[in-house]
């Protein structure tokens, strides 16, 4: 079939991406599904700095590839052993599949799957074919999933069915920017109530773990970005206290609100600074947690008797240590009940058309989360 995608043919665009336009709009062929494959039509996609990390060059994939990964659909056809899901039913893409027999998936840590990191890594599904075509040759899907498109073949094992009444727009951000910020806080650092936290980097993925923490009952929680805006934001859904990154004096001002330092200091600015930030204000014992994704050339310099006399943690966190068919139900029940407010982190609603301009504002730090909307 021919669908509408939003297709990158190369890395390394300038900004403003108005004018430099990286993503075209273009008419693509999709396959239909194969064994273990589920064609879905996408209802909403949200912009995610992982996709901007593949435009900018962050984060080097191969060409040419339709970018998106953060999304909700409906089924509309299931290829040959798809046996749980069917026609109609709504669910949220997860972008990296679980195999369910690799070492990682054995020992439950699905988000380490090593051929779904394979796969993501080489720009094709789990089965390791391409479903995109465009002027006779393949294009790449990114992180298994392409969801900038009217409609997508992804495997199986990157769905998540929720209920029908959850609205698709909303369901989209369960999959990366609650799934990742939230699961950060609950799995990865396995905060408990009681304890103190800070966040830095206030995206959607930061916002979703200031709430991950009001929710797990953190007695403090302290925000830290380089936005006034977003540090109200971040008041307004439950964090105590705020530091803006640009005053000199930001890790004496935590460590003066907080006796010292956090237990918990959750880094999601995908940023060197930010995370040498995370790691000053966390207190002796206490544990640092990084979802941020620098440059691959990124390293970090780190104070090794600190480490150890201070009996420090320092823990990576990717798609929040999920375990997808577990969490996105449960956190789509918080929110169902008013405990996660999912969707305050909505901050704007575009057509696919608009894509570049909505890459600037996530580029330029005014947006938290926009979400593309298709015609349904």
């Amino acid at each position: 079939m021919k669908i509408k995608a939003a297709v990158l043919d190369g890395m390394g665009a300038e900004s403003p991406y108005a004018r430099s336009k990286p993503l075209r709009i273009a008419e693509v062929q999709l396959d239909p599904p194969g064994r273990g494959e589920v064609l879905v039509r996408i209802a909403a996609a949200g912009l995610c700095h992982s996709d901007l990390s593949v435009i900018n060059g962050d984060r080097p994939r191969p060409m040419p590839m339709a970018l998106g990964h953060e999304a909700a659909g409906i089924v509309e056809e299931v290829g040959e052993d798809v046996t749980d899901l069917a026609p109609g039913d709504h669910v949220v893409m997860v972008f990296m599949p679980s195999c369910g027999h690799c070492l990682p998936c054995a020992e439950g840590r699905p988000a380490l799957c090593e051929p779904g990191a394979a796969a993501n890594g080489a720009g094709t599904l789990l089965s390791g074919q391409r479903r995109l075509h465009c002027d006779g040759a393949p294009v790449h899907h990114h992180l298994g999933c392409s969801a900038f498109a009217e409609y997508a073949v992804v495997s199986r094992r990157s769905l998540v069915k929720v209920p029908s009444e959850l609205p698709l727009d909303e369901a989209a951000l369960f999959g990366c920017a609650v799934l990742t910020g939230v699961g950060a806080v609950v799995n990865t650092g396995r905060l408990q109530p009681g304890e103190s936290a800070a966040v830095i980097g206030l995206g959607g993925v930061g916002l979703a773990s200031v709430l991950g923490a009001v929710a797990s009952g953190a007695r403090q929680v302290v925000a830290i970005d380089l936005s006034d805006e977003k540090l109200g934001l971040a008041r307004q859904l439950g964090a105590t206290d705020t530091v803006n990154a640009r005053d000199a004096d930001a890790t004496e001002q935590v460590k003066a609100l907080t006796g010292g330092g956090v237990d918990f200091a959750f880094e999601m600015a995908g940023s060197v600074r930010a995370l040498e930030l995370a790691y000053k204000i966390t207190r002796r014992g206490g544990t640092t947690v990084t979802a941020g994704l620098p440059p691959p050339t990124a390293t970090l310099p780190l104070p090794v008797v600190q480490l150890v006399a201070e009996e420090r943690t320092v823990k990576g966190s990717y798609i929040g240590t999920c375990v997808p068919t577990r969490d996105i139900p449960r956190y789509v029940a918080l929110y169902r009940a008013g405990k996660l407010p999912v969707d305050r982190l909505m901050s704007g609603k575009l057509r696919l058309e608009e894509i570049n301009e909505g890459f600037d504002r996530l580029h330029e730090g005014r947006a938290v989360r926009q979400v593309i909307e298709f015609a349904r």
